[in-house]
């Protein structure tokens, strides 16, 4: 496969779990300040690991504080769960941290998972395939939302979406994100690019507009150079509270660059 033409991006995944803010937002600062490109946070209400009471703190509000604590990296979340906001005023919220970040927020959204979440909140949980449904109707509704918001965007803002699914997942990225992220391992992602390849040309749309993003990951085998050459450019580490080591960071950063000349 040949070198991707886009420039090699490095993004950081921050778990709003088991910190306090005050360390929440050094980690972001520190992100920005070593040279990475994107910090994303996550969208739920309880823990994904440890203690599943432990500290968390809430997506958006803390995307607002990041617009304001940051400067040049671009924010997001790795993704917004579509059920637990009205898709019009998530696109006046999007709308509302892209300019105070000054055109930095990137919206990832996705269906959700996490059945605490939806329970103790008071969310329908439905199956997998209704959360999809709904999330198929709601992107429609936030795009005409940001079309007529006074004031508009200060640009488009991206959208992101995640996952492999190729009946419901890939044909909503290729009609509507601008990032993918691709969460499959190295064995599988051949695969799910060739499907999403195929969903673009249905459409006729290039799939060389959309950027391809994927976690680094162990447990995947899933390593920027890996990545890269199946035609990705943007690459996530993620890392959880109570502290966050960004020194494993610091490598790859040296890498992108040496790799972006």
């Amino acid at each position: 496969m040949t070198t991707p033409s886009r420039q090699l991006r490095i993004a950081l995944h921050i778990q709003l779990q088991h910190a306090d803010y005050d360390t929440i937002r050094r980690a972001a600062r520190e992100a920005e300040n070593i040279g990475v490109d994107i910090v994303f946070n996550y969208d739920h209400f309880y823990p994904l690991s440890g203690d599943p009471d432990g500290k968390t703190f809430e997506c958006w509000t803390t995307l607002s504080a990041w617009a304001e604590s940051t400067s040049r990296v671009e924010i997001g979340a790795l993704v917004t769960c579509n059920a637990y906001r009205n898709p019009d005023l998530l696109a006046n919220k999007a709308r509302t941290v892209d300019h105070i970040s000054g055109g930095r927020l990137i919206l990832g959204i996705g269906s959700g998972w996490a059945r605490k979440d939806f329970d103790e909140y008071g969310y329908r949980f439905g199956t997998a395939g209704s959360r999809l449904d709904e999330l198929a109707a709601a992107l429609p509704r936030i795009e005409r939302r940001l079309a007529t918001l006074n004031p508009p965007p200060t640009r488009k803002i991206p959208v992101l979406i995640g996952g492999g699914g190729e009946k419901k997942t890939l044909p909503l990225v290729a009609r509507h994100a601008d990032i993918w992220h691709g969460i499959s391992d190295m064995d599988t992602l051949p695969h799910k690019i060739a499907v999403l390849d195929q969903e673009c040309a249905a459409i006729g749309r290039d799939p060389g507009t959309i950027e391809r993003a994927a976690p680094v990951s162990a447990r995947r085998r899933t390593t920027p150079p890996q990545l890269r050459d199946l035609g990705f450019t943007l690459f996530t580490w993620t890392i959880g509270g109570p502290s966050y080591d960004l020194d494993p960071l610091r490598e790859w950063i040296a890498w992108r660059d040496k790799q972006n000349g």
